[in-house]
């Protein structure tokens, strides 16, 4: 495997990964003590996904760098969005499986009597909960951190069409026809909707929380103002 980032063990044993060799491969524009910073309000901590060390620099003064996990590195990948991040993400993942094939390989015996195959047959089982435990974090991390997906993006879609629809009094009315009321309705859902989410777009809403905001879009009502005009438009269709 072709070593695109340098890869070392720390005094532990664990694989980390510089801070600032990943910094450098994924062509980050911004500086990297303020880019490192920033990473870390992801939810990363200091002795546990990184720790500080300090590196000589070309000038020959210490530098601060960071070791981080493989972990840290993998989601720090994904975070760019970019294809050097995948890139990098990618080959992490491939290290990873690599390692594991070898200690595997490494540690593999039978077992010598019952006593022995029971403790082993525990000590895997304990090893999978941690290992679950593990990836439900990661999951709940990644839930907070990913938008949308694109068929939740389409159902959070559907579900404003409808509410538009609902309010107005059906896709036949009046004030539904109206390109320009149609329009400040679909404006106010989405001033309410931003600030209730914080997000800029529908399609930021974290995943964690869309079934939170299909509820907001199905219980929201527009403002008084809105619904006089809505009453006054379909009024005077029926006037005809």
């Amino acid at each position: 495997m072709n070593e695109l980032i340098k890869i070392t063990k720390d005094d532990n044993g664990n694989s980390v990964v510089s801070g600032r060799d990943l910094h450098d491969f994924l062509e980050v524009k911004t500086a990297y003590k303020d880019w490192f910073p920033r990473m870390c309000e992801y939810g990363f901590t200091d002795g546990k996904d990184f720790s500080s060390i300090l590196s000589e620099s070309t000038g020959g003064r210490p530098r601060v760098d960071h070791a981080m996990t493989l972990d840290m590195a993998k989601e720090i990948s994904m975070i760019q969005r970019t294809e050097r991040g995948k890139q990098a993400r990618q080959y992490f993942i491939d290290v990873e499986k690599e390692y594991k094939k070898q200690i595997g390989q490494s540690q593999f015996r039978l077992p010598k009597n019952l006593t022995e195959m029971s403790t082993m047959f525990f000590d895997v089982m304990k090893d999978q909960d941690k290992k679950i435990e593990e990836q439900s974090e990661k999951v709940n991390f990644l839930m907070n951190l990913s938008g949308l997906t694109s068929p939740r993006n389409k159902e959070l879609t559907k579900a404003r069409n409808k509410k538009i629809i609902q309010v107005c009094g059906g896709s036949e009315s009046n004030s539904y026809q109206d390109k320009s009321l149609r329009s400040k309705l679909y404006n106010e859902l989405f001033k309410s909707y931003r600030h209730r989410f914080d997000v800029n777009q529908y399609v930021d809403t974290p995943m964690k929380r869309f079934d939170e905001a299909k509820d907001y879009i199905n219980n929201w009502y527009p403002p008084f103002e809105l619904k006089d005009e809505i009453e006054k438009a379909n009024a005077q269709g029926n006037l005809f």
